[in-house]
């Protein structure tokens, strides 16, 4: 996506990668094949695959920069992670991320911040990178913005839980003294600051800007596809409180409908920008590409 302007705050994405890589059925556990017909016809082919059913997801972090900090919105996936569990993501070599960035104008050391809406795997992986057998933070000068809540949640897991990405994309952040450990209503400063939206982990945090009159909103995983808008109801499959997540996202598309604040969706398809309007009786996302539905 080109770099969006919001008054004397800059937004654009950085792609890690973009993919049909989920079965709609087992990623929305709730759902059934006729409520895919009745969908189908408007996600395909941005956010649905025709040939293979699929849901496509996009992988990237917002860089936002404003008068004063650099700012990255989660990490992706990140390269050479052990992810057994999840075999298209095990020890991925993309080499995609920093390049990206660097084609953006900014370099790892530029970085002042990291803020991550929260902590599962697709949203830590270039906290670290390996380096001489060891797990080192990616941007040497940044301070990363964790939630308190999560970290300490991530104790506490079942042992049949992964935790390949504490171990190799957290915690050696926490160990380098580059961690902020904060709640989710923390603020930057008056352009920068975090919105609540729990159900999808114990503490998810969404991040909202403003400048000049404008103002955005990044998602996290409080909702993930275009079609969470007309089916809010529907329970992701990691979802750690799925009534919260439900009871969240209905309220986040009840605060932002039909108005001017910018809704950057994190996994939505590019250009992943838009607003939230209504259509009939159910919430819609009005992509700003004019090309997207």
């Amino acid at each position: 996506m080109p770099k969006r302007s919001l008054g004397q705050i800059t937004v654009e994405s950085i792609l890690e990668f973009s993919s049909a890589d989920f079965d709609p059925l087992t990623f929305f556990p709730e759902t059934t094949p006729e409520d895919w017909d009745r969908h189908r016809p408007w996600m395909e082919p941005n956010a649905l695959e025709p040939d293979s059913g699929l849901l496509i997801l996009t992988m990237q972090s917002f860089l936002v920069r404003t008068r004063h900090h650099t700012i990255l919105i989660d990490t992706c996936v990140g390269d050479h992670k052990p992810r057994p569990s999840r075999p298209s993501w095990n020890q991925m070599q993309l080499g995609t991320f920093l390049p990206n960035l660097a084609a953006a104008g900014v370099s790892p050391e530029q970085v002042d911040y990291v803020m991550c809406t929260h902590l599962h795997w697709d949203h830590v992986g270039w906290n670290t990178q390996l380096r001489d057998g060891r797990w080192v933070p990616t941007f040497p000068n940044a301070t990363y913005i964790f939630s308190e809540k999560e970290v300490e949640a991530w104790k506490h897991v079942p042992e049949d839980v992964p935790t390949e990405h504490m171990t190799d994309s957290v915690l050696p952040v926490i160990a380098a003294g580059q961690a902020k450990l904060v709640s989710s209503d923390f603020a930057l400063d008056d352009e920068v600051w975090l919105e609540p939206s729990p159900g999808h982990t114990p503490d998810h945090m969404s991040v909202c800007l403003a400048s000049q009159g404008t103002q955005a909103v990044i998602t996290g995983d409080l909702i993930h596809s275009p079609v969470q808008c007309l089916e809010p109801q529907w329970i992701m499959r990691a979802d750690f409180d799925p009534e919260q997540a439900k009871v969240t996202r209905r309220a986040f598309l009840d605060k932002y409908c039909e108005t001017e604040v910018l809704v950057c969706a994190t996994h939505f398809p590019a250009s992943s920008l838009g607003h939230i309007v209504r259509r009939d009786d159910a919430f819609w996302f009005r992509y700003e590409d004019a090309n997207r539905r």
